[in-house]
């Protein structure tokens, strides 16, 4: 519910529709789950990561066909999926002297693969 001052005699005096501001209020974020979910907006903003998680959102892949798959240098890719470790969105798995990279499902947003079927479903129409 909205905090109003103590001293205001009515519920939501400047509000034009007090029960929708209500309903509103329940659903409203709070300061630091809106700071997380922008955070999350700010990571898929780059294109060169958005493919990456899309490559990953199907199976584990190393470096090297990451690279090839993006026609990219190898150090840009690793330092994409450098940042997308920190953030929690990708995990890896070593293999001898590979190093083979997957969605972390846990901290990979709902919204995020819901919008890449929708963009695979689009480009193949």
């Amino acid at each position: 519910m909205v905090a109003l001052n103590s001293n205001t005699p009515t519920a939501f005096p400047s509000f034009s529709d007090p029960n929708n501001v209500e309903r509103a209020t329940t659903g409203l974020l709070d300061a630091s789950t809106a700071e997380e979910l922008a955070h999350h907006f700010r990571v898929m903003a780059d294109p060169t990561r958005v493919r990456l998680l899309s490559a990953l959102a199907y199976t584990e892949l190393c470096v090297n066909d990451l690279r090839l798959m993006l026609e990219m240098e190898q150090s840009a890719v690793s330092h994409q999926l450098r940042a997308l470790r920190a953030w929690g969105m990708v995990k890896a798995r070593k293999a001898g002297r590979q190093v083979y990279y997957s969605l972390d499902s846990e901290h990979t947003p709902d919204y995020f693969l819901r919008s890449l079927h929708r963009a695979t479903r689009l480009d193949q129409e």
